[in-house]
């Protein structure tokens, strides 16, 4: 089955009623975790998307303890998780200033483990990915928030 664009479904949205809209979604989020995750963000956590960056932050922490780190491979396994989810909320919120916050909380986060991303190349590349992503984000935002991002990011950076 061929999927419709995004014009045409925006179309046919248009000319629903407000009941038959809320049952699309009610079924849309029955299928899917995270549309039902998008929904959520996007009817209760979308108008305090501070409290959204301290909730998701505190994830992230939580994710980390109880990451398993006994030998390299099941760090690798559990970072990627952890970014994986951390990417899933970036794109949730689709703002600038979050993802940075975000990207910054992951790299605070990962700098503990520093020994063990020296010796892995694979881990190197993470870093340097969320890095680089970080640069670009940050890239686009205002001046004044890039230079305080930039003042945080030297903190935390790690050298190879």
């Amino acid at each position: 089955m061929k999927s419709a664009s995004s014009k045409d479904i925006k179309s046919a949205l248009e000319h629903l009623s407000e009941t038959e809209l809320s049952a699309l979604c009610l079924r849309l989020a029955r299928f899917k975790k995270e549309n039902k995750e998008l929904l959520t963000y996007l009817l209760f956590q979308s108008q305090d998307e501070t409290q959204f960056i301290q909730d998701v932050r505190q994830e992230i922490c939580d994710s980390f303890s109880e990451m398993n780190d006994s030998n390299l491979y099941l760090l690798k396994k559990s970072i990627r998780k952890i970014i994986r989810q951390t990417e899933k909320h970036i794109r949730y919120s689709g703002i600038d200033s979050t993802a940075a916050e975000l990207y910054m909380e992951l790299l605070r986060n990962l700098k503990p483990y520093h020994i063990q991303i020296s010796k892995s190349t694979v881990m190197r590349n993470m870093y340097a990915s969320i890095n680089k992503k970080l640069e670009k984000i940050i890239s686009d935002l205002h001046e004044d928030l890039q230079y305080d991002f930039h003042k945080a990011l030297r903190s935390i950076a790690l050298d190879f």
